[in-house]
Parts: C-alpha cells; structure tokens; sequence
C-alpha cells in the first residue's frame, strides 16, 4: 500500500458519516423513521440528522401548519433512537428554505462526510432546485427508492455530463469524488397527506405516526377541519 493511499484510508476512518434528511414533516410519520433507519443502516451512518423545512419552495400550495409544532413532533419521534437528531437550521432560517444553504451550513459545522439523503421523486425534479448544479461538489447523495424502481433510472438528463458510473460503488461519482446512490427501500405505504387527511375527517391515525405524535396533534388540536386560518406556512 503507498503513501498516499495509507493517508487516505486514515483520513476515511477518522471522519464520521451524517445523514442530512429535510422535509416538511407535515407530520412525521413512520414512512419517514423507517426510510431514514434503513439507510442509516445500509451506508453505516452515525447519526441521520432530520431537518424540517420553514418555506420548501416546491410545496407551496401544501397547508403547512406552524414550524414550532412540526419540529416538536420531529424531535419526539426521534427522540427514542440515539442515531437520529433534528436541527431547526432551516426554521432559524428567513425566506424560503433551500437545500443548498443548508448543506453548506453543515459542511462548516461539520468535517465529516455528508449524506444528503431524499425521494426518488424529490430527486426526478433535482434540475428546479436552487444552483443545483453546485449541489454534488458538497455532499454525496442518497436517493431512496421503491423496490424495483431503480433499474433503468438514469440521473436526470442535466447532471449526466458531470458524473460516472462506478460499478464498485454501484454509484454515480462526480467530477469532485463525492457519489449519487440509489437505495432500494421496504417503503411502508404512508404519507403526511393521508395521516392528514385522516385527522381532518376524524380517523384514527394510530400505527401510521409514532404514538408521542399521535398524541401531540390530538393534544394541540392539529390539522382539524376548518383550522387552516390557524396554520402558517413556514412561521
């Protein structure tokens, strides 16, 4: 082994492996913990930090209920695994929340190795996001998908130029060394728009939503018909 490569090797084994997972959380759900573990789980990471967004510019339309309750409710669900955490950097955060700012946040905080981890479908829309062509020079990326969705899923046609297949990786490299993974995940069937849509015609939401959330939104009343006056987006 040289040199070079003994140093390397070192400098791999002295830096941990951070998950960075935003979203709007509107609520947490299960879905989400179990995405997170899995991955946690499959690239070694130590901890999966859960990153809630204040104004996520591609879901504008999405009633999103006050920031201080989504955070709580994040940091309740996670509270239990010693791997996850949450950050309010984003809520912290004026204007809209983009995933740039945040990573660059991250990488100053931290000098180990990012993952930023997101959906299949967020990632289809990858070339709408804020300078995303800087994204992939700042972190790896780890994009989770269905069972059987990720054969014949090329990057989307802008990034292409940029990156290589690595059969060793099974990943996508960038001219900077950092990688784009697909992950084939167990997805449960869960999404925050159908827990809220449950809670709004008076459903039980048990078993799609940790039980500290359930009773967080039937304790503060969240998502009930004819509240969205109450809601603000991002504040």
């Amino acid at each position: 082994m040289t040199k070079g490569s003994d140093l390397e090797e070192k400098k791999e084994v002295g830096q941990k492996k951070i998950g960075l997972f935003g979203g709007t959380f509107n609520p947490v759900h299960l879905g989400h913990l179990r995405g997170a573990e899995e991955i946690r789980e499959a690239f070694g990471l130590q901890e999966v930090i859960f990153i809630p967004a204040a104004l996520p510019p591609h879901k504008m339309t999405e009633e999103i209920i006050q920031s201080h309750h989504r955070l709580e409710m994040v940091k309740r669900a996670t509270r239990k695994n010693s791997q996850f955490s949450t950050s309010d950097v984003e809520l912290k955060r004026p204007g809209k929340s983009y995933s740039i700012d945040t990573i660059r946040y991250f990488r100053e905080k931290f000098k180990d190795s990012l993952y930023f981890i997101l959906g299949r479908d967020a990632f289809v829309e990858i070339e709408t996001w804020k300078d995303f062509q800087n994204l992939f020079s700042l972190c790896n990326f780890i994009i989770m998908a269905r069972p059987g969705l990720i054969q014949g899923s090329p990057l989307p046609g802008a990034l292409a130029p940029a990156f290589r297949y690595d059969q060793g990786s099974s990943g996508w490299v960038h001219g900077s060394g950092n990688t784009i993974f697909y992950k084939e995940i167990n997805f449960l069937d869960i999404s925050s728009t159908k827990v809220r849509e449950l809670v709004e015609k008076g459903g039980s939401i048990k078993y799609l939503v940790p039980p500290e959330v359930e009773a967080y939104i039937e304790k503060h009343g969240l998502y009930q018909r004819g509240q969205v006056k109450s809601y603000e987006l991002g504040g």
